[in-house]
């Protein structure tokens, strides 16, 4: 009825959104920017894909703080008050909830892996993508150390940042460079994603989507798509599927841009009345 229209949302619609490697606990994560960009989106599904709370970090030192608080509540609204689906993935950081899944609470999941078809019929295997990190699988102990070193890599990075933002220079990744020319670390990520896409065709689908390795990407890999969400503590990516089905990487830049043409637009009345849809019970 009439009466129970409401204008077009404020907010930036998405029919998924997929956000993995938030490392909540830790200091190099970045809630607030998170933060601003989820109060200004909703969405259908949300699919957290591992590593969001950040257990390994938190046992060696707590910096959670009101911000990472505040990125929980956020989500958790998004499931009560917009009715947004959250599925959350394990993860090797936050692998804790291995012992709870598959959990279902109301809109909540907990899993292991989710298959998700866009609007378009085209079927995703979402997986974080640790079970494939040969350290992770069989030098635990090493894959501590090394998440230390990268603790200690952010350190120096954002030292080193400070004095690139000094001299007028734009933020530039250490880590990412690493992964980039050091021969091994090139190795790792092609055989991490040609286990992946391997994975992904004998379940029966299009593509796969994951995260772990803090670097995004899309693209095809044989006849396989191969999606990363990349992180949010250094490349502040995700994936967005839009309401035809179409999937893709999208960075804080273009979701803030998004979010305040999307606002501007609201606030100046640049809906018609044939755009309004019916408000939520």
């Amino acid at each position: 009825m009439e009466d129970n229209l409401r204008p077009l949302s404020a907010k930036v619609h998405f029919r998924t959104l997929v956000l993995s490697d938030l490392h909540l606990g830790t200091k190099d994560a970045q809630a607030r920017e998170l933060l601003e960009v989820l109060r200004g989106i909703r969405c259908d599904k949300l699919i957290l894909n591992g590593d969001i709370v950040d257990l390994w970090s938190l046992q060696r030192k707590n910096h959670w703080g009101p911000a990472h608080t505040a990125v929980v509540r956020r989500i958790l609204k998004m499931a009560e008050k917009d009715g947004t689906r959250v599925v959350y993935l394990r993860g090797n950081h936050d692998d804790f909830i291995r012992r709870l899944i598959p959990l279902s609470l109301d809109r909540i999941e907990l899993a292991e892996e989710h298959l998700h078809e866009t609007a378009d019929g085209k079927r995703f295997l979402c997986i974080h993508g640790d079970a494939f990190d040969t350290v992770m699988a069989k030098m635990r102990w090493l894959a501590v150390i090394g998440d230390i070193s990268y603790q200690l890599l952010l350190d120096l990075n954002r030292f080193y940042n400070r004095w690139r933002a000094w001299r007028g220079k734009e933020y530039f990744s250490l880590s990412q460079a690493i992964k980039g020319r050091v021969k091994s670390a090139v190795s790792f990520i092609s055989s991490f994603e040609d286990h992946l896409q391997t994975l992904a065709r004998r379940r029966g689908c299009d593509g796969v989507m994951c995260g772990h390795i803090h670097k995004a990407e899309d693209r095809m890999i044989g006849e396989m798509r191969y999606l990363n969400s990349g992180d949010w503590v250094e490349s502040l990516t995700a994936i967005v599927e839009e309401a035809d089905g179409r999937l893709r990487v999208v960075d804080r830049a273009e979701l803030r841009t998004l979010i305040a043409a999307q606002r501007a637009a609201y606030e100046a009345g640049a809906y018609p009345e044939a755009r309004r849809e019916p408000a939520v019970a």
